[in-house]
C-alpha cells in the first residue's frame, strides 16, 4: 500500500530524474523507500532497516538492500531534497485537489542522547520545548496546508529563536507560486519584525497574539465594547479594529464559552492551593519563611495571584483575579488581510491543530525523537525521511478518512506466506478481509495478486 502511495506521489520519478547522470542503481530508490516505509511502520535504527526489510517484510525491491545503500540513499535524498519537496508538493497537490491559499507553520524541537555542543554543527542548546534543556537539539519547522498535507520542513540550529524562522519560511516558499498565500503562525512567532517580513512582497499572515504581555494594543483590544458574534458550538467571535492608516491593525477576540468555564475552574483550584498554602505559612519566621515566600511567589501558576507586602508576608492579590477572570476563554489573532472574513480569520486560526497533530505524529508514531546521529547531514536526511512518512501517512488518512493506527492495524494482516512442495516453491498472499479491500479501493490502490511467484523444482 505505501509503495503504491510512493509511486502515486511521483517520488519514484523524481529520484529517478535528479540521478539520471549519476551513475547510482535503482537501489537507491528502493533503498529511500525502505527507509521511509520503515518509519511509517516499524520506526528503527539504519541497520535495524537493513535487517526489517531481510527478515520482515516484502517491499518487492529486485535486488537486497544492505546498510551501504540505506546510507547512499541519505545523502542522495539530502542533495536533492529541494527539488523533491518541491516536485512531491505539487503532485500532491493535484492529486488530493488542495487549497494552498493558507499555509500553516510551526516548530518543535528534536533532542540528542548526548549533551555536547558543537558551534559549527545544527546539534545547539537552546529553549527546549520538550523541557530538555540538559541535551542538544535541533529546531524542525513544518509547513502544513489546512488539509494537514505537509508542504515543506526545515532543520534549524538548535538555539534558533521562532522569530528567526520567519524570514527563512517566507523567502523559502516565495519560489514555488503558490498564489495567494496566507502564512499562519501561533503566538510565538508574534513580534512587530516578523509581521514586517510576512506583508513583504504583498504576502500576508494570521497570528495568534500573546494574551498577557501587556501591550496597550491588546488592552484596547480586549476592552472593546460590542457583542460576540456565534460562528459554531463553543466559538464566539468579535472584530476589533484599532489605529489608522499605516499603523492600523486588524485583531480578531475569540472567545470559547467552554474553555471559559474551564479556566474558572482551574482557577479556582489554584486559589484553593494558595489559601493552603498561606495557611501553613503563616506562622513561620525567619529563614524558613523566606524561602516559602520566594517558592509561591516564583510559582509558575501560583505566583500571578500573589503580591507581596511591605512586611515581609504575601497576600492574594484580588485585582489580578479579576483580570484574569477577564481572560477566560479568550485569545486574539491579528491579521494583514482585509479580504478574508472574521470567521474565515477565526476557522483559520484553529486549523493551526493540524500542525501540532503532525507533530505530534513526528515525535510518536514516526519515532522522530531522541536523534542518536552526529553529522548535519545525517541529521537533516533524517528528518526529511520523517517528513516523507509523514507525507504518506497524511495522504493515507486523507483518502480514507481514517487514522494512521487503524489503517496500519488492519494492512499489517495482510501476510505473504512461503510455500514448499516436492514440485518447488510458491508465495501466496492471504486473502485481503472486507476491510483491507475497502481500504485499497479507498486509495484507488488494487489488492495484491494471490499468488506473487512460482518457482518449479527443475
Amino acid at each position: 500500500m505505501l509503495r503504491a502511495l510512493w509511486e502515486q506521489l511521483g517520488i519514484p520519478q523524481a529520484l529517478s530524474q535528479c540521478i539520471k547522470d549519476r551513475s547510482f542503481t535503482s537501489l537507491v530508490e528502493w533503498a529511500s523507500f525502505a527507509m521511509v516505509a520503515n518509519r511509517a511502520l516499524a520506526p528503527d535504527s539504519k541497520r535495524g532497516v537493513e535487517e526489517w526489510v531481510r527478515e520482515d517484510v516484502a517491499l518487492g525491491n529486485p535486488e537486497p538492500i544492505e546498510l551501504q545503500h540505506l546510507y547512499r540513499a541519505m545523502d542522495v535524498l539530502l542533495e536533492y531534497r529541494e527539488i523533491i519537496h518541491k516536485e512531491v508538493y505539487f503532485t500532491v497537490a493535484d492529486l488530493l485537489n488542495l487549497e494552498v491559499d493558507l499555509i500553516f507553520f510551526d516548530t518543535i524541537n528534536t533532542y540528542f542522547e548526548m549533551d555536547e555542543e558543537d558551534e559549527e554543527s545544527l546539534r545547539r542548546y537552546g529553549h527546549s520545548k520538550d523541557h530538555r534543556p540538559d541535551l542538544t537539539q535541533v529546531v524542525v519547522g513544518l509547513a502544513v496546508t489546512k488539509e494537514g498535507i505537509q508542504v515543506k520542513c526545515w532543520t534549524m540550529p538548535g538555539n534558533t529563536s521562532d522569530m528567526k524562522t520567519v524570514e527563512k519560511v517566507k523567502s523559502d516558499l516565495l519560489g514555488w507560486k503558490l498564489g495567494r498565500c496566507v502564512l499562519v503562525m501561533d503566538r510565538g512567532m508574534s513580534s512587530e519584525e516578523n509581521r514586517l517580513i510576512l506583508q513583504k512582497a504583498g504576502g500576508h499572515y494570521i497570528i495568534g497574539e500573546k494574551l498577557r504581555d501587556n501591550q496597550e494594543v491588546h488592552r484596547e483590544v480586549l476592552a472593546k465594547r460590542g457583542r460576540f458574534t456565534s460562528v459554531r458550538e463553543n466559538l464566539e467571535i468579535k472584530e476589533v479594529t484599532i489605529g489608522d492608516g499605516d499603523k492600523r491593525r486588524r485583531f480578531i477576540l475569540v472567545h470559547n464559552p467552554e474553555e471559559a468555564k474551564k479556566d474558572q475552574a482551574t482557577r479556582e483550584r489554584t486559589l484553593k492551593k494558595i489559601e493552603e498554602a498561606l495557611k501553613s505559612i503563616k506562622e513561620q519566621t525567619g529563614q524558613c519563611h523566606k524561602r516559602n515566600v520566594c517558592a509561591l511567589l516564583s510559582h509558575r501558576t501560583m505566583g500571578r495571584y500573589l503580591r507581596p507586602l511591605k512586611t515581609g508576608r504575601i497576600k492574594i492579590d484580588k485585582g489580578k483575579i479579576k483580570e484574569e477572570a477577564h481572560l477566560d476563554g479568550k485569545y486574539i489573532i491579528s491579521t494583514s488581510d482585509d479580504t478574508l472574513s472574521p470567521v474565515d480569520v477565526a476557522l483559520g486560526y484553529k486549523q493551526l491543530m493540524e500542525v501540532e497533530r503532525a507533530f505530534r505524529t513526528l515525535k510518536t508514531t514516526l519515532d522522530l525523537m531522541p536523534v542518536y546521529h552526529r553529522k548535519d547531514e545525517r541529521i537533516e536526511a533524517d528528518v526529511f525521511l520523517c517528513f516523507l512518512a509523514l507525507l504518506l501517512v497524511r495522504v493515507a488518512e486523507r483518502k480514507t478518512n481514517l487514522p494512521w493506527d487503524h489503517i496500519k492495524a488492519q494492512m499489517e494482516r495482510l501476510y505473504l506466506g512461503e510455500f514448499f512442495s516436492n514440485e518447488g516453491r510458491v508465495l501466496q498472499t492471504t486473502e485481503p478481509t472486507p476491510e483491507q479491500v475497502k481500504i485499497l479501493k479507498q486509495m484507488k490502490i488494487s489488492p495484491p495478486q494471490r499468488i506473487r511467484h512460482i518457482q518449479m523444482t527443475p
